[in-house]
């Protein structure tokens, strides 16, 4: 183990003590991804697609602490906010404009639970638009003088 040196010494006093893992704390808003148990990222908290989940989630774990990205506009949080609040979870936002991250809201414990999967997948919707009938220019000058349209 190295000694510390001046430089040390006021680059702790300035910035505070390294913590490890920095980097997955400032894209999980402040947490490890070990303690996860739900993580949605901006688009599923802006389009409110996941709520039923953050909902189940907060159900199953009554005891976690919701982080919320304090660079969404309010309007798009306000229904995260009342779920957190109808089920008295304790919710925090966090604004870090130094650190781009996508991630929108993340729910959590301050203790390790490991849990295999975090995100929640996006339900892909078939909404494929019903084809466009083609036909001859002759055949569309014929519809519209015809008179059953």
């Amino acid at each position: 183990m190295s000694k510390k040196n001046v430089d040390d010494y006021l680059m702790e006093g300035i910035h505070g003590k390294r913590r490890p893992n920095e980097s997955e704390r400032a894209y999980f808003l402040g947490t490890l991804r070990e303690r996860i148990v739900i993580a949605l990222t901006k688009g599923q908290v802006m389009s409110d697609k996941s709520l039923a989940k953050l909902e189940e989630a907060m159900k199953e774990h009554p005891e976690a602490t919701l982080l919320i990205n304090g660079t969404i506009s309010y309007r798009f949080l306000k229904a995260e906010k009342d779920l957190a609040n109808a089920y008295n979870i304790a919710y925090t936002v966090i604004t870090n404009e130094e650190v781009e991250t996508d991630i929108g809201a993340v729910l959590t414990y301050d203790f390790a639970i490991d849990q295999e999967s975090i995100f929640v997948e996006d339900e892909v919707v078939s909404n494929q638009p019903e084809p466009v009938q083609k036909g001859s220019f002759l055949d569309k000058i014929k519809r519209f003088f015809s008179p059953n349209p």
